[in-house]
């Protein structure tokens, strides 16, 4: 892990999760999102103290646990103020939401685990810190935003998906998928020096990338309606989709799949593609 320039006051680090520093001056910075675990957190702070920063605050584009999980640590040993959006506050403050909300109810001990829960941190009710442009990024989380540095930067989470993961996995967690289309519009529109998506490499360009990323979605929904010929319930639906694209099954890509295919089918069942019906007290999905 290094610091890597991208310009006069931005660098990032280049990690499993890209992390922003932003210097505000010859000693502080802020921080865009802080790494997956405790560990990230340390080498993020190891990182800084060898090039004699301190951390001011850090901002989450969104309360995903990989990109939370050095807050707590960092927050510990710095005091710094954290920062986030809308219901993604709530997320941070109190991590149980999310494998909560995944599996839709009280998680069971598998499900709480560093992938899918973080640590808790304290989070400011301050307004985000001034020093950067703001923007929605709704689809991927609840509230995530974007922000752009006063040097051309703009940090975009996990707004898209790189080539790499969307041939290896095809799905990608998605809460809301019509959001998540009005997101990919934007962005075609959303000028900057050097664009930075958290499991991206760098970018001077994410035309081309915004285009994958939105062909696939179109892909999926085509996929799901067409299982959806004849009724079909959920369970049912799901294990035919990790099927067609090749899935392993386990615990964390259980909950985060069976959530995406729920966000498609709300997608499709409100544009009428889609419908539903309960029969002998089963619910079945089938095409309009």
């Amino acid at each position: 892990m290094e610091l890597i320039k991208v310009g006069e006051k931005t660098y990032y680090i280049k990690n499993p999760v890209n992390i922003g520093v932003y210097k505000i001056n010859d000693e502080e910075v802020y921080l865009i999102d802080s790494g997956s675990d405790k560990d990230s957190g340390k080498k993020i702070l190891k990182i800084l103290n060898e090039n004699n920063l301190k951390v001011k605050g850090i901002i989450n584009t969104h309360s995903h646990a990989d990109h939370i999980g050095g807050n707590k640590v960092i927050q510990d040993r710095t005091n710094c103020k954290i920062y986030a959006h809308g219901s993604e506050k709530e997320f941070i403050k109190y991590p149980i939401l999310e494998p909560t909300f995944l599996y839709g109810s009280f998680p069971f001990k598998d499900l709480e685990n560093k992938f899918l829960e973080a640590k808790e941190s304290i989070v400011s009710d301050e307004e985000l810190p001034l020093d950067f442009t703001y923007f929605p990024l709704k689809g991927h989380s609840f509230d995530m935003i974007g922000l752009k540095t006063s040097d051309d930067v703009c940090f975009i989470g996990d707004a898209l998906v790189s080539r790499e993961t969307i041939d290896k996995y095809n799905l990608f967690f998605l809460y809301d998928v019509d959001e998540y289309l009005k997101t990919l519009n934007f962005l075609e529109n959303l000028e900057a020096k050097v664009y930075i998506a958290s499991h991206c490499e760098k970018a001077t360009s994410i035309k081309e990338l915004i285009e994958i990323n939105r062909k696939k979605i179109e892909e999926i929904l085509e996929v799901i309606t067409n299982l959806c010929q004849e009724k079909i319930t959920f369970e049912d639906l799901l294990e035919k989709i990790f099927e067609h694209y090749d899935l392993v099954m386990n615990i964390n890509q259980y909950v985060l799949i069976s959530s995406t295919v729920k966000a498609y089918l709300s997608y499709l069942i409100n544009n009428d593609k889609v419908k539903y019906e309960f029969i002998e007290r089963k619910m079945y999905y089938s095409k309009v």
